[in-house]
């Protein structure tokens, strides 16, 4: 059943961003950040956390995931090393998955051409 719960949430998180797309004059930037704000208001009233244990990774896979993660590793970070772990702890949780974007797209960047 979480499969389904997963798929059905994600599939909505999605369809909200392309019915946002195709009805307004906002950019995929814009809706980026959009999303991206979302996740952290959402997991900043603890939201977010019940919508993960109940969908699992169809609350992971989009957009606003990150947002849930960056404001995530900051809020415990701030526990432990007060303001200093706010601006640092963000970065705690997603730099992996950063590090691993700029890797992959660097060997995309060296194997394909880009297009005028």
């Amino acid at each position: 059943m979480i499969y389904l719960y997963s798929f059905l949430i994600c599939g909505i998180i999605c369809a909200i961003a392309q019915i946002i797309l195709d009805s307004t004059k906002l950019t995929p930037g814009h809706i980026t950040t959009l999303f991206v704000v979302i996740g952290v208001i959402l997991d900043s009233f603890g939201i977010y956390d019940k919508l993960i244990l109940y969908c699992g990774g169809g609350a992971l896979v989009p957009i606003t995931s990150f947002g849930h993660s960056l404001i995530h590793g900051a809020l415990e970070s701030a526990h432990t090393y007060g303001v200093t772990g706010l601006l640092l702890g963000m970065f705690n949780l997603t730099a992996s998955g950063i590090v691993c974007s700029i890797i992959v797209a660097f060997f995309l960047g060296l194997i394909f051409k880009a297009r005028d």
